[in-house]
């Protein structure tokens, strides 16, 4: 679609004018905006009540408009108007997870299990193209419904393969026509979810399972969470629990706990390092999660010890197991833990860590290793208070503008759907987040503070410094990532997507910002949103991007004297 700019200048001189005309125009149109102009404004135009000086406000629009009528201009001198808009994928990728490509990898060389890890080295499919639902796709159910009850056209699992799935299966899953309902009370294997989180609690001494956040387990890694049902249960109890399991294609864990709005990426014990620093989670769990412990001479459970904070704990429920414990029991150098063990119908197990210490790592390319028997590192982020208590109040601020945006906006382009209750934000449309560029995690803690029912996953890109050992221990959930490739998880992740600076820090990388832009669109659901914070120049060109790829775009003054602006995105639900 031709721009007004563009149009007009077409029928002056023709499809193709001269250079020098193209020119005096533009200088003539900047003097008679100058000498007359000024700027009408809408509803979008400010996030801020503070008054401005017109002259500054008109001053400051006629710098922004004459920002945007030079990269037109720009476009119009390099001999083609804007891009097009970017097709649809085809049917085959309604699913597509980038960089897990069995088929590629086993062609690569890869065996022995490392042709189903992370591969983003092994050339990718073809062409761009967007990433578009399934036929019979459907928004999610608002929270707190759309965690037991989902569509059963928004997940990879056909009836056949839910029926052949087991008795097991089908008591905790309820097919219904087009929906999935969940059974909580029935989600292990043996006694109901409540029983088995107090089995747990009991062995830590504990009274309840309600009582574990003050015991200090505040964030816990549940490896193959299956349905998604203990972990469902651990965020009822305000325990931030992110369920990671292998790639799946079809009937993912991962793809069902995100489509139930419980936190979750892909992440395997295979060969490479999560993507967590070590000390990262109060609790790691696993209730026959597939994983052969004590292959590779116990390494899977030197990762684990690396993960857990010191004191913190390893639960492994398995009948087959007894002599993986007598392993661990003769702890030895391999295997740094002390353990109290309760045998139970499931067989039990609690392994208890001592205080040991790990250092930081880098994300996906480094290799399963024994570590040395002295490792040890303290830490240390060079954070000081004063900037973490700016951090917070600065992002206190921004949410509440955020949320004083997107109000009407979700009002006016959602209207109230047949059978709904009236919308109240953030509970309507909104269940998770993911901050791109998390910094210290002060918009987690502001959606905290605001009592925002939602759960944020915190991304630290690895070039930026390093905060998330600070974002985890504050009891968030997080991970390093390089968005020069594809974020870990199945499409139609995640409701709202914000990254402040982000865009910027991009633009001197060696990845472009269309692949990042495609790759957003990728994770976000239909009729998500995008908040994106950056400076003027680099927000126009994110503008031309989300143009190409069909979102709905609105640039925001933020009426600070700065040139930071907001672009303020929305996915359209496409259909084909």
């Amino acid at each position: 679609m031709r721009s007004p700019l563009l149009n007009k200048l077409s029928v002056i001189f023709g499809p193709r004018p001269p250079v020098s005309w193209l020119l005096l125009c533009f200088v003539s149109v900047l003097a008679l905006i100058a000498v007359f102009g000024s700027s009408s404004s809408n509803s979008f135009d400010s996030v801020t009540s503070t008054p401005v000086p017109e002259i500054f406000t008109n001053y400051r629009r006629l710098k922004e408009q004459a920002a945007v009528d030079y990269f037109e201009l720009r476009t119009i001198l390099s001999g083609s108007s804007r891009q097009r808009e970017l097709g649809l994928c085809g049917k085959e990728r309604e699913n597509y997870v980038p960089c897990y490509n069995v088929t590629a990898n086993l062609i690569s060389g890869f065996k022995d299990g490392e042709e189903f890890d992370r591969r983003c080295e092994v050339p990718r499919q073809g062409s761009w193209c967007l990433v578009r639902p399934p036929k019979d796709y459907k928004i999610p159910l608002r929270w707190p419904a759309g965690r037991d009850v989902i569509w059963s056209g928004n997940i990879k699992i056909t009836k056949d393969q839910f029926l052949s799935s087991g008795g097991v299966t089908k008591r905790i899953m309820l097919l219904e026509e087009n929906q999935i309902a969940f059974h909580p009370e029935d989600g292990l294997i043996f006694d109901g979810v409540k029983d088995y989180s107090r089995q747990i609690a009991e062995m830590l001494g504990l009274g309840s399972d309600s009582e574990l956040f003050q015991a200090g387990v505040r964030t816990v890694l549940d490896i193959g969470c299956g349905f998604g049902s203990f972990g469902a249960h651990l965020v009822s109890l305000k325990l931030m629990t992110l369920c990671i399991a292998a790639y799946e294609a079809t009937g993912s864990q991962v793809q069902l706990a995100l489509e139930r709005g419980l936190p979750a990426m892909i992440g395997n014990f295979i060969s490479r390092q999560l993507p967590y620093p070590s000390l990262s989670f109060d609790m790691v769990h696993c209730a026959q999660c597939g994983i052969v412990w004590d292959k590779k001479e116990g390494i899977f459970l030197i990762e684990i010890d690396r993960l857990l904070k010191p004191g913190g704990y390893f639960v492994l429920t398995s009948p087959t197991i007894l002599l993986l414990s007598r392993m661990i029991l003769s702890s030895g150098r391999k295997q740094p833990m002390l353990i109290a063990i309760l045998l139970t119908r499931r067989t039990m197990y609690l392994f208890a860590k001592k205080d040991m210490m790990h250092p930081i790592i880098r994300p996906w390319y480094h290799v399963l290793l024994e570590l040395p028997a002295n490792a040890g590192f303290l830490f240390r982020t060079g954070v000081s208070p004063e900037d973490f208590f700016e951090d917070l109040q600065v992002w206190k601020l921004a949410l509440k503008n955020y949320w004083s945006l997107l109000t009407p906006l979700i009002f006016s382009d959602h209207p109230k759907r047949p059978g709904d209750e009236d919308p109240l934000p953030p509970f309507n449309m909104v269940r998770n987040v993911m901050d791109m560029n998390a910094h210290y995690g002060g918009l987690n803690a502001a959606f905290l503070e605001e009592r925002k029912l939602v759960w944020v996953m915190n991304v630290v890109p690895v070039r930026a410094h390093n905060t998330l050992p600070l974002i985890l221990d504050r009891g968030f959930l997080g991970a390093l990532h390089d968005w020069c490739e594809p974020f870990p998880t199945y499409p139609r992740t995640y409701d709202l997507l914000h990254a402040n600076g982000l865009l910027s820090h991009l633009t001197s990388e060696r990845c472009g910002l269309m692949e990042l832009f495609i790759e957003m669109d990728r994770i976000l659901r239909p009729e998500g949103w995008v908040v994106l914070s950056d400076k003027l120049g680099v927000i126009e060109l994110a503008r031309a991007h989300a143009t190409q790829i069909r979102w709905d775009a609105r640039v925001i003054d933020l009426q600070n004297g700065s040139d930071e602006r907001l672009l303020v995105c929305q996915k359209p639900f496409l259909k084909k």
